[in-house]
C-alpha cells in the first residue's frame, strides 16, 4: 500500500463530524494537490463540487440524449461525465469502472464487426438528421405548442 499512502482515503459515506453537502463522500485526493487546497476552503470547495457535478451531469445528459440513436454514440459522453464525477465523488468511481468495462465490450464488438457497426452508426446519424429536418421543415414543434395551447 505504499503507492497510496499519500492519498487521503474517505469512506463511502460522509464520516461523522464532516458536514454532509448532499453530494456524497468526496473522492480520495493527494493531500498536497490543488483539489485538496480547494476543498479546505468551505465556500470554494462547495462551489467546486457543485461545478463538477453540473459538468458531469450535462455530459451524461448528452449521452442519454444520444441513446435514441443506434450504435455506440451514447458511450463516450456518458464515460466523460462519469470520469468528471469520479474525480470528485466516490459513488462515481465505482460507476465509472463498471461503465468503462461496458465501453470496452462495445468497442470489442465494433472491432469484430466494423462494417456492420459503421453502417448502424452512419444510419443512426442519417436518421437523426432526417428527423431534425422533418421537425423543422414541417414546424412540428410550433404545431404541437398550438395544439396543446402553450
Amino acid at each position: 500500500m505504499p503507492a497510496t499512502s499519500h492519498i487521503t482515503r474517505t469512506p463511502d459515506r460522509v464520516p461523522a463530524g464532516v458536514p454532509d453537502d448532499g453530494l456524497g463522500a468526496p473522492a480520495a485526493v493527494p493531500k498536497s494537490s490543488r483539489r485538496a487546497r480547494i476543498r479546505s476552503k468551505p465556500g470554494v470547495g462547495q462551489a467546486y463540487r457543485i461545478g463538477v457535478f453540473v459538468a458531469g451531469l450535462l455530459s451524461i445528459a448528452l449521452g442519454i440524449g444520444l441513446a435514441v440513436l443506434p450504435g455506440p454514440l451514447t458511450i463516450p459522453p456518458v464515460l466523460l461525465g462519469l470520469w468528471i464525477w469520479s474525480t470528485e465523488f466516490r459513488f462515481a468511481e465505482r460507476l465509472f469502472e463498471s461503465f468503462k468495462e461496458k465501453g470496452r465490450d462495445a468497442w470489442r464488438h465494433a472491432k469484430v464487426r466494423p462494417v456492420t457497426s459503421s453502417l448502424v452508426t452512419i444510419g443512426g446519424l442519417a436518421a437523426a438528421v432526417a428527423v431534425a429536418w422533418v421537425v423543422s421543415h414541417y414546424e412540428l414543434i410550433d404545431r404541437a405548442k398550438t395544439t396543446i395551447g402553450v
